[in-house]
């Protein structure tokens, strides 16, 4: 019997960057997603975030909006100008439809409430590696992938 295609027959462990400017929610992330993936590293703010992707390259990142010196929208931005590939993953505590619009027009694949991070972050990297996408908030349901017309 042949079995469907998993990410995990490509890849071993996705490796992860994790950019928020909260270190305990830094810590909270780091053991959450430890035991299925490679965290390469964790950052607190968008310059820092734009520098240690182009160095380490990640599968996925994981990224707040709300950050100092840049915030996580126009860090993705900036990744996605230099044509880095990976797949960007939203936590947040916004819950607006502005801010998700956002996020999927900077090339996001899933986007996270920190209230629902044990359910839901490791379902986003999950659906983001096999080329889905994920929201997790009410609102993003609105607008999620079936309804979303992003540019």
């Amino acid at each position: 019997m042949r079995s469907l295609f998993h990410w995990r027959d490509c890849v071993s462990r996705p490796r992860v960057l994790l950019a928020d400017d909260h270190q305990a929610l830094l810590e909270r992330t780091t053991a959450l997603l430890s035991f299925s993936y490679e965290i390469v590293g964790a950052v607190s703010n968008g310059q820092e975030l734009v520098k240690e992707a182009i160095r380490l390259n990640p599968d996925v990142i994981v990224l707040d909006i709300t950050m100092p010196f840049m915030d996580g929208i126009e860090a993705a931005r900036k990744l996605r100008e230099i044509g880095l590939s990976a797949k960007l993953i939203f936590l947040t505590i916004h819950n607006e439809d502005e801010f998700v619009r956002a996020c999927f027009d900077e090339g996001g694949q899933g986007y996270v409430l920190k209230a629902h991070m044990k359910t839901h972050l490791v379902r986003a990297i999950e659906a983001a590696l096999i080329g889905c996408t994920f929201v997790s908030s009410a609102p993003a349901h609105r607008i999620g992938p079936e309804n979303y017309h992003g540019a």
